[in-house]
């Protein structure tokens, strides 16, 4: 599914801008370089919607002249747009020289039609479309085209606009006086209302364009209202979906009159919170982009659920959302750099580079700016990891902490956020000056507040009493465009006298490509490698809240954590959403446990006398005949072998075929890029089904060759999966182990199965092995907490919930005559337990984990971490043998009904064909 070009079906305008893989995510900034003109951006359309207020909704447009000195022998025209939005009235002028207009509608004084009052009233009997302004500020902004601080003109005054339609003059003007009643109100929550009113109404009015499908036999699935968000922006309108298209048309018609995504392009899409509500939803037409297509906030939940559900259930190669669990696990295993990782867990945790607000967070890595070389090897060079920014200073922590003792509940250690929008800004401002000046109305910061040094930030982040903020990944991407003034802007002068240009690097970097290129290779050094779960647990884990961020010192101002469903007061729900653009919010918690540290696999090769080589993909298999004639004849009934990858052997995680005929790889087949978790022959031997962590269950025929079908049926990993009389049994990371009525298809590869939820069993944790017994009416279920629950699945109940292992619970199964369990787990335990009972009737130990098991009621054959394969005497017990079998952890085995032939799979790649001797 990756590296294929696709057509993007007209989703230009992102928040973020399309980058490809070696680009770093930021902000929609101008792509224009300096002109003749510091600052100047030529060719390029001067309006932006990063001209409004934060929050501020532009509604429509009218063609007309700004009319100068009217009636005068110096009356003058100029010829441009006038743009009505929600808090001001904008006019752009069609000749770039001419700086855009901006009038609040707040420190209007009067508006009307011209010539109805005063010295004007003789121009009434003209028909013109004049519009009167009398107002007592105004600004003026981008002349020449030049990005700067607006220009700021106070005193009372008259502006005239005349419209090309006279006849819109009236309703104009009724509109305007509608807003300005709007701003002049007290309260802000008031005005929110008010607005928000004037906007509902005017959606309400319209709807979306059908003439925009495109194609005239697309069927219409869904319409609701919503807001497209790029950085500081929201622009409402109409989201429409059809059979094959997601659209969205902006109600203003700026930047294009419609958005349109082709389903079949979309490859991820991410429920998002918004303003710290459940709202949005942000769809990528890419495998591993953090930039997205498109980011939509709706009005009601419901709405964004609807959207979800559709497009998830539609698209028959979405890759689902992706669980930190699951990321963890590649990245511990060396498959995702820690760049790859940082990105994965801030899209996981609602951060998004549409939402400056949410922006991903990365961490300060280096702490040594000034040597003139860079030492890797030296852990002095490296920043604490396991301190939050404002605890890395002993002295500056101290006098936090008497502040924080001191204080009133709820207490604070830190009273500015680590990312907000103006840290991001702080850094991007070369590259997004726009930004910054819609977000600090109209100026740049003190020129000796700027982003001027790497080492002079890092100091100040030492040592400032409220600095504590963290970096943004361009920090360890490749595009150097933030570093470098390209733009040529005036950023002011500072104390010294030198004016504000390119980032001034620390001494060991020759250049701004070396920089970055020497702080990617700190970020993936061996010391932070092993340090960075230590950051994560700060940031997403479990000392962002509680007791556990105390004792790191990591307690954050409460308003950047409080949910706002609590606020119900819209004042103070409107100075909530203020302050969260000011201070930035908390990422949502991705563990609530200590995240586990990285290890590095070491595979090395084992020679083929006895096994296939698993990861070989096209070339013949070639074991030495010894090992197939060891089968006995029962296990000839087998005839093609399943192996399911465990633990990611590569990336896009394969099912694969042998045949034993043959002694050769028939297939290999990938669903997802996510790893196959279990597999099973269904009977009649024609199709094969595989559980994913990408959430799914995929039905592969093999007579056809090809997906027959996908059920997408979890929130979370799908870790087990058996299969019985018809029925499905689907065990997920999402807590829960659900069963299935599944009408097989009546001729295999050609009609999809028909699904029915029959029972759903829920747990308190993720579930991560499940068992049935012969007949199945028993269920038995492992979680990762190590609880082993017995479920009677006649009438989906729980029997027994066991807590007998101190890690997870890696295998269970039931003794043939239904009568015990047998459990193991990390903690090498292997438990038998008394299923009339829920009794714990024999524990016995192991140095390692013991990762899967067979047994036949008396004696147990586990495969355990290290690769041996144990062999247990339950009524003695103690383990009877060791047998070296695997040089990486056995993953899997399987024992045909007559317990004579043994089939193992294991991290080192290989599959290894064992006979029993008795």
């Amino acid at each position: 599914m990756t590296g294929q070009s696709r057509s993007r079906g007209g989703a230009e305008p992102r928040g973020a801008g399309r980058q490809c893989r070696s680009q770093r995510p930021r902000p929609a900034y101008p792509e224009g370089r300096a002109g003749s003109g510091r600052g100047s951006l030529p060719g390029r359309r001067a309006f932006s919607l990063l001209l409004l207020n934060l929050e501020e909704y532009y509604f429509e447009q009218h063609r007309a002249n700004h009319i100068l000195h009217k009636g005068s022998h110096h009356e003058r025209k100029i010829r441009g747009s006038l743009k009505i939005c929600s808090k001001s009235v904008i006019f752009e002028p069609d000749v770039i020289s001419q700086p855009i207009i901006k009038i609040p509608l707040r420190d209007c004084i009067t508006i009307g039609k011209h010539g109805e009052n005063g010295a004007n009233r003789h121009f009434t009997k003209a028909k013109s479309g004049g519009i009167s302004l009398i107002f007592s500020q105004v600004y003026f902004i981008k002349e020449h085209n030049v990005v700067a601080p607006y220009k700021i003109e106070r005193g009372k005054m008259e502006y005239v606009f005349e419209l090309d339609v006279p006849g819109k003059v009236e309703d104009v003007v009724e509109t305007l006086l509608q807003l300005h009643r709007a701003s002049c109100l007290d309260k802000l929550g008031d005005q929110t209302a008010m607005i928000t009113a004037i906007l509902q109404s005017r959606l309400a009015r319209t709807s979306f364009d059908k003439n925009r499908f495109q194609n005239i036999s697309e069927r219409l699935h869904m319409e609701c209202k919503a807001e497209m968000v790029t950085p500081l922006v929201t622009n409402p309108g109409h989201v429409c979906i059809t059979d094959t298209n997601l659209y969205f048309q902006p109600l203003n018609g700026y930047p294009k009159p419609v958005v349109q995504i082709t389903l079949q392009d979309v490859r991820r899409i991410y429920k998002r919170r918004h303003g710290l509500m459940p709202l949005g939803l942000e769809v990528f037409c890419t495998e591993d982009d953090l930039c997205s297509d498109i980011y939509l906030k709706f009005y009601e939940p419901q709405d964004r659920d609807d959207l979800y559900f559709y497009i998830a259930t539609y698209l028959e190669h979405h890759v689902a959302e992706h669980t930190a669990e699951s990321y963890m696990l590649q990245w511990q295993r060396g498959h995702l750099s820690n760049y790859q990782y940082l990105l994965h867990l801030n899209n996981l945790a609602d951060r998004s580079c549409n939402d400056l607000s949410q922006y991903p967070v990365f961490p300060w890595i280096i702490h040594d700016y000034s040597s003139s070389e860079l030492d890797l090897s030296n852990p002095g060079t490296f920043r604490d990891l396991s301190k939050p920014v404002g605890a890395l200073n002993q002295e500056r922590l101290e006098r936090l902490l008497t502040r924080y003792q001191e204080m009133p509940e709820p207490k604070f250690m830190y009273g500015s956020h680590y990312s907000s929008p103006g840290y991001v800004l702080f850094y991007l401002v070369r590259i997004a000056p726009e930004h910054m000046l819609c977000l600090q109305n109209g100026r740049f910061d003190n020129a000796d507040r700027m982003f001027n040094s790497i080492a002079e930030t890092w100091k100040n982040c030492l040592d400032g009493a409220t600095d504590f903020k963290e970096l943004i990944p361009e920090f360890y991407g490749d595009d150097v465009s933030f570093l470098v003034n390209s733009l040529k802007l005036d950023l002011g002068k500072r104390q010294g006298g030198q004016m504000v240009d390119d980032v001034e690097l620390p001494p060991w970097a020759s250049s701004p490509e070396d920089f970055l290129q020497k702080s990617k290779d700190a970020l993936e050094s061996n010391y932070v490698s092993e340090h960075l779960h230590e950051w994560i647990d700060l940031i997403f884990g479990y000392k962002q809240k509680g007791s556990d961020a105390v004792g790191a010192h990591n307690v954050l101002q409460y308003i950047i954590c409080v949910l706002s469903q609590s606020i119900q007061d819209p004042d103070e729900k409107v100075a909530m959403l203020t302050q969260i653009l000011e201070f930035g919010q908390t990422p949502k918690q991705l563990f609530v446990t200590p995240h586990p540290r990285r290890i590095t696999p070491k595979f090395k090769s084992l020679s083929q006398t006895s096994s296939y080589n698993a990861s070989t993909a096209d070339s013949p298999v070639s074991p030495g005949e010894e090992s197939f004639e060891d089968l006995t004849e029962e296990s000839k009934t087998l005839e093609i072998f399943l192996i399911c990858v465990l633990l990611i052997i590569k990336l896009d995680s394969t099912l694969k075929m042998f045949s034993k005929e043959s002694k050769m790889l028939q297939r290999s087949i990938s669903f997802s890029n996510m790893a196959l978790s279990s597999c099973l022959l269904l009977p009649g031997d024609a199709t094969v089904i595989s559980s994913s962590w990408d959430n799914n269950v995929y039905f592969y025929s093999i007579a056809f060759g090809r997906r027959q079908d996908t059920l997408m049926g979890h929130d979370d990993a799908v870790s087990k999966i058996c299969w019985h009389d018809n029925r499905l049994y689907s065990a997920s990371w999402d807590a829960t182990v659900k069963v299935w009525s599944g009408v097989p298809a009546e001729m295999p590869g050609t009609k999809r199965h028909h699904f029915d939820l029959l029972a759903e069993l829920e747990h308190d944790v993720s579930v991560d092995t499940i068992s049935l017994n012969a007949a199945s009416t028993l269920l038995v279920s492992g979680t990762k907490e190590g609880t082993v629950n017995i479920w009677d699945l006649t009438t989906a109940t729980l029997m027994h919930q066991i807590p007998c292992h101190s890690g997870i619970v890696c295998d269970t199964a039931f003794s043939p005559d239904s009568r015990h369990v047998l459990s193991t787990g990390a903690d090498g335990c292997l438990n038998v337990i008394d299923v009339q009972t829920g009794m714990l009737i024999s524990s016995m130990t192991s140095d390692e984990p013991q990762r899967c098991f067979v047994w036949d009621g008396n004696s147990v054959l586990s495969g355990s971490q290290s690769g041996e394969l144990l062999i247990w005497d339950l009524l003695g017990a103690k383990i009877s043998e060791r047998i070296q079998g695997h040089t990486g952890a056995v993953t899997c085995i399987w024992m045909n009904e007559q317990c004579s032939s043994i089939i193992t799979g294991g991290e080192d790649r290989q599959i290894i064909f064992w006979k029993l001797q008795y």
